[in-house]
């Protein structure tokens, strides 16, 4: 199966969009070879906007890739009114007690050294070209969670540092509905939907889901590490601040009058004439490092961009700004200093009528779906 790429690029994204085929992803997007559209890395960094794909693709509101795309806006939706507590704290119970799971994440999952070809082969692909199917990420986080009873918060944090798509709504948030639905699968589900070498026949999870049930709600132990010596792969370093010598524009924060474009990771659309600047408040990494992929794939956007590039606390580039006059875009991961900079206009989003200050929270997907669509839509897809 062929790895896919991500030029960080406008052009690639438009490319990419132009290229989906919105009938053929309605009906084969399960599938590990089917026709999923590959516009993830472009949405989570600002290089399309979710509004623009549903215009684009001219999609109905009851269209499978509305509703998925509708996923995406529930959880920032969720991060907006939860704050860090949605990448942080369980929202609901999970089939076990929060002290059943372990705080880290086991050697033989993050070396792709399990012995069960749908784990080890994903995380082999995680860390060559920085995707995953979403089907993939299920299945790793179920295993995670309920095979190996790790903690969600654990595996949602691995996750997201090496996906150069990683959106911390979205991984985090799906990662709570594994935890806590419990999502199970098994070899027989593998087999239906990934290629033959990801297959798992004959292994401990070739069982029944009543077996698989058992395990989550601690009935049956936890399953064990892979064989000791089994072959595995180095995970990649990550990085909470700017690897050296990456950003050839890095400077210092200073002060600045007038009008500037603000950009931040969220956010990489292209410029308007006129000075510009790519904000990153350190506090975001601090919390959620990067992989050096993910790094450079930034660093390339602000390349093409010629963006001077300020890193460094939330208030101090806040500070940096008091005299000028910004325009930017909001972003719920950005740190509160720089959302209250004026001059942001609000996060794409499908319903943003229910993002407005002082709307309730939607805790739910299908409560938050119905609302948004005016109940035309069947909403029990799952979170992509």
């Amino acid at each position: 199966m062929s790895l896919p790429t991500f030029p960080p690029t406008r052009a690639a994204a438009l490319e990419r969009l132009a290229a989906v085929d919105a009938a053929a992803y309605a009906a084969t997007r399960n599938h590990l070879k089917g026709s999923v559209t590959l516009l993830s890395p472009y949405l989570t960094h600002g290089l399309l906007t979710v509004n623009e794909v549903v215009e684009r693709l001219q999609l109905p509101p009851t269209h499978t890739l509305t509703s998925e795309l509708g996923w995406r806006c529930f959880f920032q939706h969720q991060l907006q009114h939860q704050g860090d507590a949605l990448l942080d704290r369980s929202l609901r119970d999970a089939p076990l007690p929060e002290r059943a799971y372990a705080k880290s994440l086991p050697a033989d999952v993050r070396e792709g050294r399990t012995g069960l070809a749908v784990i080890d082969r994903a995380v082999r692909q995680l860390y060559a070209c920085g995707y995953l199917h979403n089907h993939a990420r299920l299945w790793l986080a179920s295993y995670v969670v309920h095979g190996r009873r790790v903690h969600w918060r654990a595996g949602a944090d691995w996750l997201y540092a090496h996906l150069l798509d990683g959106d911390a709504a979205s991984n985090h948030g799906s990662w709570q509905w594994v935890a806590q639905r419990p999502y199970l699968f098994n070899a027989d589900n593998v087999a239906r939907f990934a290629p033959r070498d990801w297959q798992v026949a004959g292994t401990v999870l070739d069982a029944d889901y009543a077996q698989h049930e058992a395990r989550a709600r601690g009935q049956r132990p936890p399953l064990g590490a892979g064989a000791a010596g089994t072959e595995g792969v180095a995970e990649p370093a990550c990085h909470d601040a700017p690897p050296p010598g990456l950003f050839s524009r890095l400077q210092t924060p200073q002060l600045v009058a007038g009008a500037v474009q603000l950009r931040h990771p969220w956010d990489l659309a292209d410029l308007e004439p006129g000075p510009a600047l790519l904000l990153l408040p350190s506090e975001t990494f601090r919390r959620l490092p990067w992989s050096l992929a993910r790094w450079q794939w930034l660093a390339a956007r602000a390349e093409q961009l010629a963006l001077p590039v300020w890193f460094g606390p939330a208030k101090a580039l806040a500070f940096a700004l008091q005299a000028a006059q910004p325009q930017g875009r909001d972003h719920p991961r950005l740190p509160a200093s720089l959302r209250a900079l004026p001059g942001m206009a609000a996060a794409s989003s499908l319903a943003p009528a229910l993002d407005r200050p002082g709307e309730r929270a939607y805790s739910s997907f299908s409560s938050y779906w119905k609302r948004a669509s005016a109940g035309s839509v069947n909403a029990a897809s799952t979170p992509e």
